[in-house]
């Protein structure tokens, strides 16, 4: 740009003490390209505090340094473009959860990644029982009789976290509201193989301490929503117990298979369905605490 022409944008320009940039000076100053300065205007990123009306050039304020930089610095931390708009609108704290949000999950999807590898690791390398059988601890205990409200569905893995999430949560509440509260941890029980290709059911159950207001309640909603009550006789069970991350498909299979053969190796019977017993609040829950016992019903 000549200097009439700087001139004339600076006459032209919002009224204010500090004068502009070209886009030239301001790129060199937030250490951006061109290029990418175009780019964050129309995405709405880093909007230019002119452009001339008559040629198109943009040009901007020294205190939008700062703002350029910030962009770049999330970049850098792998934050999608459409979340870095969202979060640069934000006021200092709301901005900073945000970014404590996005790094939650960022932290939470490694951990998944990393069990995975492990996973992957020993089915590839034909020593899956050998690793599963160092990484993951097998006890028993015996659990009473309990009366429990179950939701059953067909599904497919892929669609196991929001439904298990979705359907404690009814129960949960119906427990509390209706069925005199919980009397145990809710636990899903897999009643066929739940895969890619294979769709159960599952059963997701939520143990009461009122059985007669919880066979009301299963009356009352059982054709609406496929619920049921009934009573989960004392049992034993073999179980491990697995990090969040863990839970995630297909590694919490290295689970259920370290928990099958510890059974054989002790000569105990598998007796009932495989389940996952959750005894921690999921949403408070980090990556790496454990949150959920992987079990199988057996006996002598």
């Amino acid at each position: 740009m000549d200097a009439h022409a700087r001139e004339t944008a600076q006459a032209d320009a919002p009224a204010g003490d500090e004068p502009l940039l070209t886009i030239g000076d301001f790129a060199a100053r937030a250490r951006l390209s061109p290029k990418a300065l175009r780019l964050y205007d129309r995405l709405g990123l880093l909007t230019p505090a002119y452009v001339d009306e008559s040629t198109g050039y943009r040009h901007y304020r020294a205190t939008q340094v700062e703002s350029a930089r910030m962009v770049v610095l999330l970049r850098r931390l792998g934050m999608p473009l459409a979340d870095i708009a969202v979060t640069v609108r934000l006021d200092g704290e709301q901005a900073g959860r945000a970014v404590t949000a996005y790094w939650a999950g960022v932290e939470e999807r490694h951990a998944e990644q990393r069990t995975l590898v492990g996973y992957l690791r020993g089915r590839l390398s034909g020593r899956g029982s050998e690793m599963y059988g160092k990484e993951f601890e097998v006890k028993t205990v015996d659990v009473p009789e309990q009366y429990v409200i179950c939701e059953s569905r067909h599904l497919l893995a892929e669609e196991l976290p929001v439904w298990i999430d979705a359907s404690t949560r009814r129960l949960e509440e119906a427990a509390a509201s209706e069925c005199g509260g919980m009397a145990d941890s809710p636990f899903v029980v897999y009643h066929a193989e739940v895969t890619q290709d294979s769709d159960g059911p599952a059963e997701a159950c939520v143990p009461v301490r009122d059985a007669e207001a919880a066979r009301t309640w299963a009356r009352r909603t059982g054709d609406r929503r496929g619920t049921s009550s009934r009573v989960e006789p004392a049992h034993r069970i073999a179980y491990t117990r697995i990090t969040k991350a863990q839970v995630s498909y297909p590694q919490i299979l290295g689970a259920f298979e370290a928990v099958e053969a510890w059974v054989a190796r002790e000569g105990l019977k598998v007796t009932g369905p495989c389940r996952e017993i959750y005894f921690v609040e999921w949403d408070t829950a980090g990556p790496d605490d454990q949150v959920c016992d992987v079990a199988f019903p057996v006996s002598e």
